[in-house]
C-alpha cells in the first residue's frame, strides 16, 4: 500500500505538512469535515500543492519529519520543482 507525503497551502497562506495513505480522502477531511487536522480547519480551503508518494508508512513518517524541519522558503523551493 503507497503512503504520500503533502504540503497545503491554507488560505492564509501558510503551509501544512502531513502524510496519508489515502490522499484523496484526507484532502477532503482537511477541507471538509471536523476530523481534518484543528491548523487547517481555522484556516480553509486549503491546496494541495505538493505530494509524493512513499512505500511504508515508516518512509512517509521519516520524510513528514524531515519536510516539517525545511524553512518555508525551502518548502516553497521544493514546491516550485
Amino acid at each position: 500500500m503507497p503512503f504520500f507525503v503533502y504540503i497545503l497551502k491554507c488560505k492564509d497562506d501558510t503551509l501544512y505538512v502531513g502524510s496519508t495513505n489515502d490522499l484523496e480522502r484526507r484532502l477532503h477531511q482537511h477541507n471538509n469535515l471536523k476530523s481534518g487536522a484543528h491548523y487547517t480547519k481555522i484556516r480553509r480551503p486549503v491546496e494541495l500543492v505538493y505530494s509524493k508518494k512513499i512505500r511504508s508508512l515508516s518512509a512517509a513518517r521519516k520524510k513528514e519529519h524531515a519536510l516539517k524541519k525545511l524553512s518555508r522558503q525551502e518548502k516553497l523551493e521544493l514546491i516550485s520543482k
